[in-house]
């Protein structure tokens, strides 16, 4: 088949069938991704029992190292979010940036929130402070709810304990502290970019708030969201940022022994290091911040309360952690089966720079299926057996690239699409997409400029012209949004 070695029309058809299956029919993408790891494997030339060997190994193996971290990171999650944590937060954010400022003190909820909280969750959470904020129509409510819904998407799709980062960091094998503590920074970046463009939004839709509310509807929710405030018994913001806090300082810490140790190799008898090495390890470090919420965030909860909001929070994990497993098996069934190292020589003469492969292809799969989790695996199950045999490729970025990549568009197939939208009253289909599809693709373009500049220092593979792709589309995005205005 057009000379290609037999592993990578394997693959290639296995690609096929996966999106055939993940768009067409009813079958889920667990499913979809172990009938894709199947069939890349017989027809790229392994027996039976080797395919369904590597298959076992690989779903094994990624889960082994990221499975008891998804759990531990959703059941905080759990806890933050019926605790009121999650709305101490916000209030106290925009207290300390003060009036004005609103839109940044959403999105550094938002950012803070969605590390450990699922995204559509969340912003049904705290889209009550946004409409709160819009007291009189004197604060966008477009410009807010945008700003919040921004902050919890980013970190959502970049920085662990959420579970599609997590699967990343599991099929790459990179440092799951690292993929967080990195992930954090990046993913600054594409928040700012999304704050801004919800700060034109209120220059393009500067009725919005009338249009939606009334002006006697915002002062009273406004006024019935203090009063209910008031009567909430929500504990302190100090406990409520704790859980999440904690773990981050404890990796952190961690990684500046590690980076210590590299220079003076003695360290790593010290006491104080074990300890840390200890602690530090993410699976401790979310353990000991699942108990430290358990009994400061939920003090009067009895056992059995207490275990049924964890055991709601592993619940929504579970079906992610199968397809990040499924990610897993076809990941190795790629690197047995030889198409990994068949690709990698052909990409290597290619005119693009490695890393954005995993950028490529969670781009695409993203805007077929919409789901950003399926997408970030399925570009680190194909990219990572590519990537490891090309000397020089970062890992650690190419796995940063895999989720920024799963950012871009989102739009109808996207379920935080229509939560948005809804939440925020907008019926017109073109608005919509202007709301939702249009901040979600800056914060795609910014993060990947973010990338590809990280991989011009800290890799050896990387070209200016990379930058092409992520400007490129996002110019495209643009003038059709201009479009859009003139046509206003």
């Amino acid at each position: 088949m057009f000379g290609l070695p037999t592993p990578v029309i394997g693959l290639i058809i296995a690609v096929f069938v996966l999106v055939v299956l993940v768009l067409r029919t009813r079958v889920h993408a667990f499913i979809a991704m172990l009938i894709a790891a199947a069939i890349a494997g017989i027809i790229g030339g392994m027996s039976v029992s080797d395919t369904l060997g590597a298959i076992s190994k690989g779903f094994g193996g990624t889960l082994g190292g990221i499975g008891i971290v998804i759990g531990l990171g959703v059941m905080m999650g759990s806890i933050l979010e019926v605790s009121g944590a999650a709305e101490k937060m916000a209030y106290s954010f925009i207290k300390f940036l003060g009036k004005k400022k609103e839109e940044w003190a959403l999105a550094i909820t938002g950012y803070v929130v969605s590390i450990p909280i699922f995204v559509d969750s969340a912003f049904v959470i705290l889209y009550p402070v946004a409409k709160a904020l819009a007291k009189k129509g004197k604060r966008s409510l477009l410009t807010l709810g945008v700003a919040l819904a921004g902050g919890l998407v980013v970190t959502h799709h970049t920085v662990p304990p959420t579970p599609g980062p997590l699967g990343v960091a599991g099929i790459f094998g990179v440092d799951i502290g690292a993929m967080l503590l990195v992930g954090m920074a990046f993913a600054l970046f594409p928040v700012i970019g999304i704050v801004l463009y919800a700060q034109w939004l209120d220059k393009k839709y500067p009725s919005f708030n009338q249009e939606t509310f009334s002006r006697e509807e915002l002062k009273q929710k406004y006024e019935d969201y203090i009063e209910k405030g008031k009567n909430k018994d929500l504990p302190g913001l100090g406990l409520s940022l704790l859980p999440i806090v904690l773990p981050i300082g404890l990796i952190f810490i961690k990684a500046l022994f590690d980076l210590a140790i590299k220079t003076s190799p003695q360290i790593a008898e010290a006491a104080l290091y074990k300890l840390f090495a200890f602690i530090g390890h993410p699976m401790i470090a979310l353990a000991i911040s699942v108990l430290i919420a358990v009994y400061t965030l939920l003090p009067k909860a009895d056992k059995n309360t207490t275990a049924l909001h964890l055991e709601e929070g592993v619940k929504t994990a579970g079906i992610i952690l199968l397809v990040t497993g499924a990610g897993g098996a076809l990941g190795a069934v790629l690197r047995e089966s030889g198409a990994g190292t068949a690709l990698a020589e052909q990409i290597a003469a290619l005119p693009i720079s490695p890393i954005l492969i995993p950028f490529i292809v969670s781009t695409l799969v993203r805007f077929i299926q919409g789901s950003g989790t399926v997408a970030m695996i399925t570009a680190a199950s194909i990219s990572a057996p590519i990537l490891m045999q090309i000397p020089g490729v970062n890992m650690l970025l190419a796995a940063q690239a895999a989720t920024m990549g799963s950012l871009f568009f989102g739009y109808f197939n996207d379920s935080l699409f229509w939560v948005v939208n809804r939440m925020m009253g907008i019926n017109d289909v073109g608005k919509q997409m202007i709301v939702w599809s249009v901040p979600t693709t800056v914060a795609w373009a910014s993060g990947g400029c973010l990338v590809i500049l990280s991989n011009l220092i800290w890799g050896n593979d990387g070209s200016v012209f990379d930058l092409i792709l992520p400007l490129g589309v996002l110019a495209a995005i643009l003038l059709y949004v201009k479009i859009q205005n003139r046509g206003d």
